[in-house]
């Protein structure tokens, strides 16, 4: 039966289905993690991973030079003494770096959650020092030292990763930037430490000599911090307006995690005095045991790492801050309370 035009049968005409131009023309998102926007990811970090990696290579291929050139087993032993702390602050680095590309990978697919980014990040962490302590085991002495170098370079590694996996992702990406940077700094610097000691008057007396030592030291850890530091600022900065060009809503970090970003070298470079003084225990008092002048050396060359990584620490932490602080622009209500204050001064010029 067909329906005429007043009944109340009658079918109503289909309406066309009301869809928001906005959605249609918004782009594809980011994952978004529990809270609502985007996963936080530390930009670069597959760079800093490989400049790690090839830094930690450059480290035990260094110290292996060093070690076979030698003579003697004592001279072998005092050598793998001085060359540990360079072995486990890159491998400390390399585990952060490794880590972080790893969870990088973990935010693109939407996994936000916390406990499972520290576990992947400690693994890739893991795998970082089980690769370098098989490299060091076929390639060195087998002995020993090599192997307290093994596992205190593996153990770095993966505090490196879990360190890395416990914060911001992009903290964590600032600090292992200004810590390599830092660290190739160090290096780079050995080669005007004669210019410096006669610059600070470096004679024949014993005296002269430990007080040029002592000024040429705080000089290097002085700029190792202002670098790290400038460094630090300068990454954050870079994830800021990354993050801002994908998303114009995005978080920015607040100035805690620029202060945090700057002391994270000073940090890095004092929890790995830490793995030292525990993985590494029997090496230097192997080392130590071998004359009064080791011993000497051994201990002051333990008291300056401590300063160095505490100077580099609060210059870093400074910096970065004081960096941070110079973008920051007045508030709007302080801007209205100047343009109030403004036309006020105008208006009491006119009367007069």
């Amino acid at each position: 039966m067909s329906n005429q035009p007043g009944s109340s049968t009658a079918e109503e005409p289909d309406q066309p289905v009301e869809t928001d131009p906005a959605a249609e023309r918004e782009p594809a998102a980011e994952p978004l993690q529990a809270t609502g926007g985007p996963i936080a990811r530390a930009p670069g970090a597959a760079v800093l991973a490989l400049l790690a990696v090839g830094w930690l290579a450059a480290m035990l291929w260094s110290t292996r030079a060093a070690i076979t050139s030698a003579q003697a087993g004592v001279t072998a032993i005092s050598l793998s003494a001085f060359a540990l702390p360079g072995v486990i602050s890159a491998a400390l680095v390399a585990g952060a770096a490794v880590a972080l590309a790893v969870t990088n990978l973990l935010a693109r697919r939407g996994v936000d959650r916390a406990t499972l980014r520290f576990v992947v990040a400690t693994g890739a962490g893991l795998l970082v020092g089980l690769a370098a302590a098989v490299v060091i085991n076929l390639t060195y002495f087998d002995n020993a030292t090599t192997n307290v170098i093994a596992g205190t370079a593996a153990a770095a590694a993966t505090i490196g990763g879990a360190v890395a996996g416990a914060g911001n992702a992009r903290v964590a990406g600032a600090v292992v930037a200004a810590a390599l940077g830092a660290l190739v700094f160090v290096v780079a610097f050995s080669r005007a430490r004669d210019p410096l000691f006669d610059l600070f008057g470096a004679g024949d007396t014993q005296e002269s000599l430990v007080t040029a030592a002592k000024w040429v030291s705080r000089t290097e850890s002085l700029l190792a911090g202002l670098l790290a530091g400038l460094l630090a600022f300068a990454y954050l900065t870079w994830a800021r307006r990354r993050a801002r060009r994908r998303d114009p809503a995005a978080g920015d970090v607040r100035w805690p995690g620029y202060l945090l970003a700057g002391a994270g070298p000073g940090l890095l470079l004092l929890l790995a005095e830490v793995v030292i003084r525990i993985g590494g225990r029997s090496l230097l008092d192997l080392a130590g045991a071998l004359s009064e002048a080791d011993s000497v050396a051994q201990t002051s060359l333990g008291t300056s790492r401590i300063d160095n990584g505490i100077w580099v620490l609060f210059v870093g932490a400074l910096t970065a801050l004081i960096a941070f602080g110079r973008t920051l622009g007045p508030t709007p209500d302080d801007e209205a309370a100047g343009e109030d204050d403004e036309a006020e001064a105008v208006e009491a010029s006119a009367d007069r």
